[in-house]
C-alpha cells in the first residue's frame, strides 16, 4: 500500500519542538474519554510540555503531589494530562483527596505509584470519575489486585525488563486491557515494547538544559 503524503505546516518561531519518536505511531493507542492516545510525554517541565507534539502528558514526580504543580501543568498543557497522585509516601485519604482535586481541575486521569495498596485504589475508584492508572514495576507486582480494586489502565515501568512484563500481562488479560509502557531510548526498543503488547508509549524527552546547550553551541558557531 502506497504511503500517504501528510502535509505539514510550521511556524517560524516554533521550530524547536520536542517530537516523539516515529515508532510510537505504530501503537494502537488507548481511547480515553473520547481521545485516542498513543504517546505520553513524561515531564513536569512546563516549557517542554508547551512545545511538544505528544498526544498527552504524564506528570509524575518524586515528591509529595502538590495541587499548585498540577494546576500549573494543566494550565500550560495543550493536550490531556495524567496526574500523579502519590501512593508511596503520600497515600490513603490524602491521595484520594488529591485525585479528586486533580479531576476537578481537568485531569484526564490519575496515576498511582507502584506501592499503592488496592484498598486505596478502591476508595479512589469510588470517589472519582476519571481513569485510575496503576504503575507496575516488576513481574511480582500484584497488578491483578490493583485491577480488581478499580484501576482501569496499567502503566508498566520495568526498565529493560518492560517488554517482558508487558508480554506476560497481555497474555494473562488479553487484548482488552489498556497498557501504557515506557518505550526506552531508541526506535528499536519502542517497537519491541509495542510488539510485546503495549497500547501507548511513555517517552522521556531531553531536559531543558541539554536542549539549551545545543542552542548555545549553534549561537557560538554562528559568531565564529
Amino acid at each position: 500500500m502506497e504511503k500517504r503524503y501528510v502535509p505539514e505546516v510550521k511556524s517560524q518561531l516554533r521550530t524547536r519542538i520536542i517530537e516523539v519518536p516515529q515508532a510510537i505511531y505504530k501503537a494502537t493507542g488507548i481511547k480515553i474519554l473520547g481521545t485516542r492516545i498513543k504517546s505520553l510525554l513524561f515531564s513536569t517541565d512546563v516549557a517542554i510540555i508547551k512545545n511538544t507534539n505528544a498526544n498527552s502528558i504524564i506528570a509524575v514526580y518524586p515528591f509529595t503531589p502538590q495541587l499548585s504543580i498540577t494546576q500549573a501543568i494543566l494550565e500550560v498543557a495543550p493536550v490531556p494530562v495524567f496526574v500523579g497522585v502519590g501512593g508511596g509516601l503520600t497515600t490513603g485519604k490524602r491521595s484520594v483527596d488529591i485525585a479528586l482535586q486533580a479531576e476537578l481541575m481537568g485531569a484526564y486521569g490519575v496515576v498511582v505509584n507502584a506501592p499503592t495498596a488496592p484498598e486505596v485504589i478502591s476508595k479512589m475508584y469510588n470517589r472519582i470519575d476519571i481513569p485510575i492508572i496503576a504503575t507496575v514495576v516488576t513481574e511480582n507486582d500484584d497488578y491483578k489486585a490493583k485491577l480488581d480494586a478499580g484501576a482501569q489502565i496499567l502503566n508498566i515501568s520495568g526498565g529493560a525488563n518492560t517488554p517482558n512484563i508487558v508480554r506476560k500481562i497481555r497474555q494473562e488479560f488479553g487484548q482488552e486491557l489498556p497498557i501504557i509502557a515506557t518505550g526506552g531510548p531508541t526506535e528499536e526498543s519502542i517497537l519491541k515494547t509495542i510488539e510485546a503488547g503495549a497500547n501507548s508509549i511513555t517517552y522521556t524527552p531531553p531536559c531543558s538544559a541539554d536542549i539549551f546547550a545545543e542552542v548555545m553551541q549553534k549561537y557560538r558557531e554562528a559568531h565564529k
